[in-house]
């Protein structure tokens, strides 16, 4: 038997529910606009292998990763779907792209040019997609300057423009802002196709795109966090925004692993910030901020026991954490606690965690470190 599977810690990934995300995100779109899931950060915690294989059976029509790294895992797994590297990469590195037919986001002219010159001596195309600024001041070519760079590059023989895009950095909370960048890329389009520059895929909308703003959709979305059954929005969306039914696919589950009674008075874990007010009943969790769970919900989270809350009391610790079970009955050593996800009538949402912890539902889920199973329901 594996060693990890001795740890009573696990999460569960709903693929069920990942298809009806899917589908749901597919018939939100329309026909005619293709599917971009972005599965970096290992599928945004739930497995990149494991999300993408699923995905490729759906028919999703592009992956998006952030690195040459996870592009080349997957190759080397079997995906064949197409798959853009959303993040610009260092121009020494790009023999691995070609290796492993992967499509690159370029936004110099550098990389565009030793990208050109390795894919003439194989005597290939190389596939790019042209990133834009259009406000988010990450990466991209300036989109007062788009136009000619992305005149340049046609002029490159192995290089194949498939696609241009931009990113929404305020599409949950300024839609003066977004409809803006919209306005702005619509332009950059028209322009090109006005001199005979048409670039199969135009693609802009993320999450809070896809929900808020149809007229962002172009051909192409990239729904991350929907995909995955959690809410992208920070506060209240844009008026006429959508509020799709979307269904969580990951729980994270442990289980007891010790049970004591302390006295009036006992301080709990590193600090002792929580002093038992009473006799208390404690229980211990194997699971910590060392597995990613933030250790600033110390004494704020609650987990799920009997189908009742359980408070966290003290520090998270690295690889455990205590919480407050006095008033549950018949608790004992191996019951399951739910730390994500339903149990009984009750439910904990990431997006709950990610209020309670001052962040958002990405970072909750991306930091679900490799400690912790993925357990695959189908």
């Amino acid at each position: 038997m594996d060693p990890a599977t001795y740890r009573p810690t696990w999460a569960e990934i709903n693929l069920k529910n990942l298809a009806y995300n899917f589908r749901l995100v597919k018939k939100l779109a329309g026909r005619g606009v293709k599917i971009l899931v972005p599965v970096k950060a290992d599928g945004y915690g739930h497995g990149l292998v494991a999300i993408s294989e699923r995905l490729q059976g759906l028919g999703v029509d592009y992956l998006g990763v952030a690195s040459l790294d996870e592009g080349i895992l997957l190759r080397r797994s079997g995906l064949t779907v197409p798959i853009l590297v959303l993040s610009t990469v260092l121009a020494d590195n790009i023999k691995p792209l070609l290796d492993y037919n992967l499509t690159q986001t370029v936004c110099t002219k550098e990389l565009a040019s030793k990208l050109n010159h390795e894919a003439k001596k194989r005597n290939i195309l190389a596939r790019v997609h042209i990133k834009v600024d259009t406000g988010m001041h990450r990466i991209g070519v300036a989109h007062k300057k788009a136009y000619s760079f992305i005149k340049a590059i046609t002029k490159m023989g192995n290089i194949k423009i498939e696609g241009v895009f931009t990113h929404f950095p305020c599409a949950d909370n300024n839609p003066c802002f977004t409809e803006g960048q919209i306005r702005l890329f619509n332009a950059l389009i028209r322009r090109l196709e006005k001199s005979g520059i048409d670039i199969p895929l135009k693609h802009a909308s993320n999450s809070s795109g896809v929900i808020n703003y149809p007229e962002g959709y172009f051909n192409l979305v990239r729904p991350g966090l929907m995909i995955y059954g959690l809410s992208p929005s920070e506060g209240k969306p844009p008026e006429g925004g959508l509020r799709p039914k979307l269904r969580p696919l990951l729980s994270l589950k442990t289980k007891i692993i010790y049970l004591k009674t302390v006295p009036k008075g006992s301080g709990i874990s590193y600090g002792h910030t929580y002093v038992t007010p009473q006799a208390m009943r404690i229980a211990t969790l194997p699971i910590g901020y060392g597995d990613g769970y933030p250790r600033s919900l110390s004494n704020k989270a609650r987990c799920l026991i009997s189908g009742r809350e359980a408070k966290i009391v003290g520090r998270v610790c690295m690889d455990q954490l205590m919480v407050d079970v006095t008033k549950i009955k018949k608790v004992k050593i191996g019951q399951e606690a739910v730390l994500i996800g339903r149990q009984k009538n009750k439910s904990i949402k990431v997006e709950q965690l990610a209020e309670l912890a001052g962040t958002i539902p990405y970072e909750i889920v991306c930091n679900l470190g490799g400690r912790i199973r993925r357990i695959y329901k189908n």
